[in-house]
């Protein structure tokens, strides 16, 4: 009986230290007031961060939820409610829109490289192009990433800057880099 007692204490004590041990491994970082977990994917994250509202708003609209549950892995530069809101009044409105389906789509997935590549990555790019690295995005289109100083901006096809507020992210499906302005693939 004693050493039935001692067995269900000494179970009880390696699930509950042997589950913190785990959680205490995940390097997470935090994103919109939520943690962002290594073990989850982009979608799972970003659903969690109230600064990625209108993103995952956008994202489902665009039917584009499955292709970022999906294997990747993906580098997503993810824009924040406040680069939304920088875009001209009514545009996420009218983006939303089930007719305007295709155009958010290709400007989502022009938020996306193929592959992951944390800042270290991207910065040894940078370095080996002579201070630009040019991504492919999914989209089909180009994204130019540069330096200034120690901070990480990302320049679209038609010379608008965003920033990298907080990179590498690390997803179970990629990399997420927070950044605060919405690039647009070329017209």
């Amino acid at each position: 009986m004693k050493t039935t007692k001692f067995l269900s204490i000494a179970i009880v004590f390696t699930l509950l230290f042997g589950t913190a041990a785990f959680a205490q491994k995940e390097k997470t970082v935090m994103v919109g007031g939520a943690p962002m977990y290594p073990s989850k994917n982009i979608i799972e994250n970003a659903m969690n961060s109230k600064d990625h509202t209108t993103l995952v708003a956008a994202v489902k609209a665009a039917d584009l939820v499955t292709t970022l549950q999906g294997k990747g892995p993906f580098t997503v530069f993810a824009p924040t409610n406040e680069a939304f809101a920088k875009l001209p009044k009514g545009t996420v409105e009218m983006l939303l829109k089930p007719e305007n389906k295709s155009k958010l789509q290709s400007i989502l997935t022009y938020h996306v490289v193929a592959g992951k590549m944390n800042s270290a990555d991207i910065a040894k790019a940078i370095k080996k192009g002579n201070g630009k690295a040019v991504l492919a995005t999914v989209q089909g289109g180009k994204l130019t990433a540069w330096m200034d100083s120690k901070t990480l901006y990302i320049t679209d096809e038609n010379g608008n800057k965003s920033k990298v507020t907080i990179a590498d992210v690390n997803q179970s499906n990629g990399v997420i880099h927070v950044v605060d302005t919405v690039v647009m693939p070329k017209a």
